[in-house]
């Protein structure tokens, strides 16, 4: 989720890894870990690793690969280098494999192997932890509408990945499942809270993995591990079971013909918990990214709300995107968001609350209160001072809430997109315990994480991170780009667009 940690309520979530990091990964019973006991092959990794997930899906289509083939080779990979990463903590490998066996939909994406995040996305029967000690013996009773729609369309899902406790940091990493590591390098971090499904998908494991976002927990990984990622309008795919509005799911993918593809699939129809409902799409996404998508009018936020300092090369990233967009013939002007950081963090009361209510859910089915030492300091705090907000404390949060969302609809009237960095720094150290003295503190980079990614989720628009540069000393930063209330369509025309003027995907993790 990565939401800024300066608001009261909010404020240190942070993971305490210790003697309980040492958990293993959790393997559903029946499930088999080694590559060499799946039967079959598996497509050669060189070839496995040429495709997004449409590609993939037509080698099946054409019967040049199977289905089974194509998992075996992502659980090839995945126990190839998630000992290096610590992505995957969930392996659901004879799941797949009887889905498969059952017969899997002939929808677009047949046979794709897929990973979902382990934070609130349910598929019955499985393990449902939210990164957190205190839900590690939870068992979803029922299935997200999101994911049987990955299913009618014939993804794979073969197994879940890392987030930090309840997603409330830009560290992957928790007390249950340690430290998640960039594959770019593994002394960073793949960012937060979907940096399992980030790391999965530079690493080769899957083309693209599930996320959700509520902070930029989609937006900052995709920045972080040198992938496209997209957070939909609230209301564009359904939060079931019930979630924050200001929360969201999606994917990170290598592509984004993948990326669109993906959302048309799992945006197909209002279900009864989608309180939010985006304007309808005029045509599929997967038809906009071969659409060109006019001069746009571009305005160009080189600051966040926050008095937050830019890195360097961040602002060269930015610099070098806006003159990449005027190439293309669009018109960037820089321009101020018409925004106090108070109004913002007015507007996140709501957030910390999810998380105290999902603890009180957990200690109403154990029958008794939350323990010492299952839930990090930080968060036990988080829920203490949570549970004193009153009513109408709430109630003016709401208000904020609705307030920047009426200023942001005045303000791109002029802006057809907004243009800034995805994240104010480069990707930080792996775990809070390796920040040295030239390091900023645990809730300093969390802020500047999620210092330009959180205002859009209080505003509900759509935003995209796209990975148009690298550090000097490798380390990808994307840019991000915030479209108008139910235009998805705009951004993914134009990220077609870059994608083709500065190419990604051939770009390959060192591992």
């Amino acid at each position: 989720m990565n939401e800024p940690s300066a608001k009261k309520y909010t404020r240190r979530a942070f993971i305490e890894v210790g003697a309980a990091a040492a958990v293993a990964t959790q393997v559903v019973p029946g499930a088999t870990t080694a590559a060499g006991k799946n039967g079959g092959d598996a497509l050669p990794f060189d070839d496995y690793a040429r495709h997004d997930g449409l590609g993939l899906a037509q080698l099946v289509a054409r019967a040049e690969v199977s289905a089974e083939e194509l998992l075996h080779a992502a659980i090839q990979r995945t126990e190839q280098v998630n000992p290096q990463i610590n992505a995957v903590v969930q392996k659901l490998y004879d799941f797949a494999k009887q889905e498969i066996n059952r017969g899997l939909p002939d929808g677009p994406f047949k046979g794709v192997p897929f990973l979902l995040k382990d934070l609130g996305i349910h598929l019955a029967g499985t393990p449902n932890t939210y990164g957190s000690l205190f839900f590690k013996d939870s068992i979803a009773r029922d299935t997200s509408a999101v994911v049987d729609r990955y299913r009618q369309a014939g993804l794979v899902i073969f197994g879940k990945t890392t987030a930090p406790e309840f997603g409330t940091s830009g560290f992957c990493e928790s007390a249950l499942y340690g430290v998640t590591r960039n594959p770019w390098n593994l002394r960073h971090s793949p960012g937060g809270s979907s940096g399992g499904a980030g790391a999965a998908v530079a690493a080769g494991i899957a083309p693209m993995a599930n996320g959700s976002d509520i902070g930029g927990s989609i937006r900052c990984p995709s920045s972080c591990c040198g992938l496209f990622g997209l957070k939909p309008s609230y209301g564009r795919v359904p939060l079931d079971p019930e979630w924050s509005e200001m929360n969201t799911f999606h994917a990170l993918t290598r592509s984004v013909r993948d990326s669109a593809a993906l959302l048309d699939i799992s945006s197909a129809g209002y279900t009864d918990n989608s309180f939010w409902r985006a304007p309808p799409a005029a045509r599929p996404f997967s038809e906009e990214v071969s659409r060109p998508p006019g001069r746009l009018r571009i305005a160009l936020v080189r600051a966040p709300v926050s008095e937050i300092t830019v890195h360097p090369e961040v602002a060269e990233a930015l610099q070098d995107a806006a003159k990449l967009c005027e190439s293309l013939g669009h018109f960037v002007e820089e321009s101020k968001l018409p925004f106090s950081v108070q109004q913002v963090y007015a507007a996140a009361t709501g957030v910390g609350t999810e998380i105290t209510r999902w603890v009180g859910q957990r200690e109403k089915e154990l029958g008794r209160s939350v323990r010492p030492g299952e839930l990090s300091a930080g968060i036990a705090e988080m829920v203490q001072e949570n549970r004193k907000i009153s009513g109408e404390d709430y109630a003016r949060g709401l208000e904020a809430l609705r307030q920047c969302r009426r200023m942001m609809a005045k303000f791109q009237i002029e802006y057809d997109l907004i243009l800034s960095p995805t994240q104010a720094i480069l990707p930080p150290k792996a775990s809070v315990q390796d920040l040295g003295a030239g390091d900023l503190s645990m809730d300093d980079t969390n802020n500047a994480l999620a210092a330009f990614t959180f205002l859009y989720n209080v505003t509900g628009q759509p935003a995209m991170s796209v990975p148009l540069h690298w550090s000097t000393t490798g380390l990808p930063v994307g840019v991000m780009f915030a479209g108008r209330f139910g235009d998805e369509a705009a951004l993914f025309r134009l990220a077609a667009q870059l994608e083709q003027a500065r190419p990604w995907f051939g770009k390959r993790a060192p591992l």
